[in-house]
């Protein structure tokens, strides 16, 4: 159990890197967001184009990086919504069981079955090097193959929950808990 607590620790820490530098990201976006509302009342007044499609289209790409990438920071969290009602006056050992049977059943079934069926439209999207329709706009099948990363992240997290999990219903103590 020790070598699989171990493994679950290594993907906590990916899944804490990939939350940290989404962070960031919010950043960018909401900095791009406000340029691209004051450029264009700016632009208007100067008779200039200060913003692009492809300005626009970063900003919708980095709420994408961000919804996506931060299903699996929020997972290791435990921010993902539950049924407080009953969950919380669980005890340590039943809410164990209720997230193993949840993240087996439920989550990664999800997520796979998610991969299995976007695959084959992300690679017809490499095959042709899909473009915006829009003027100036960007590349689409880079962002189409983050929903490959952020699933694949979710597994691995979803994976380190259950190990965690199995080790609370064995009474073993994590490090991290």
């Amino acid at each position: 159990m020790d070598k699989l607590l171990k493994l679950s620790r290594i993907i906590d820490t990916l899944n804490d890197w990939v939350g940290r530098i989404t962070y960031w990201f919010v950043l960018v976006m909401v900095a791009i967001g406000v340029w691209n509302v004051i450029g264009r009342y700016i632009g208007r007044w100067l008779g200039q184009n200060l913003t692009s499609n492809a300005l626009i289209e970063t900003q919708w790409y980095l709420f994408a990086i961000i919804f996506l990438l931060g299903a699996s920071y929020t997972l290791k969290q435990q921010g993902h919504v539950r049924v407080d009602v009953f969950y919380k006056n669980w005890n340590r050992k039943r809410k164990a069981w209720i997230n193993l049977l949840g993240t087996i059943l439920f989550l990664i079934p999800f997520c796979l079955m998610i991969l299995y069926f976007s695959w084959e439209t992300i690679y017809n999207s490499w095959k042709i090097l899909e473009m915006s329709p829009d003027p100036g706009g960007l590349p689409r099948y880079p962002i189409k193959s983050m929903i490959l990363v952020s699933f694949v992240l979710l597994i691995l997290q979803g994976i380190s929950e259950i190990i965690k999990n199995i080790a609370i219903i064995k009474n073993i103590q994590p490090e991290d808990s």
